[in-house]
């Protein structure tokens, strides 16, 4: 059996309009847009932001994604201001045994890993 895509549904909290113009500004691209339904795609990595607010649900939910330079992307978000337009917390890069991290939680609560893999 060959599985073809991995497309996760991410919980979008409240402001489901802010957070689909946050995730542009990230650097997702829009790729369809159903009302409680919008799908972001950017290099090949897909996901699918759903218009659900669960508070518990989100902040038990993280997602990893690669990335080239964990202190270039950092420095980018920073330099876009997302923290402060869209209320999201930036960590500090950090050095794990599978590479170089920086995680963002988004408005619901999602943790989003951003790592450049070691090697």
């Amino acid at each position: 059996m060959k599985f073809l895509s991995f497309q996760p549904c991410v919980p979008s909290g409240s402001d489901f309009r802010a957070a689909k113009d946050f995730f542009r500004e990230l650097g997702f691209n829009l790729a369809w847009d159903a009302g409680d339904y919008a799908s972001f795609e950017k290099d090949g990595c897909r996901f699918i932001l759903q218009h659900y607010d669960q508070k518990e649900f989100a902040e038990n939910f993280m997602l990893s994604v690669g990335i080239p330079d964990a202190d270039a992307f950092r420095a980018e978000v920073i330099e876009k201001q997302l923290p402060q337009k869209y209320n999201i917390r930036i960590g500090e890069v950090c050095n794990q045994p599978y590479g170089r991290e920086v995680n963002i939680i988004d408005m619901a609560g999602v943790c989003w890993h951003f790592v450049q893999p070691t090697g």
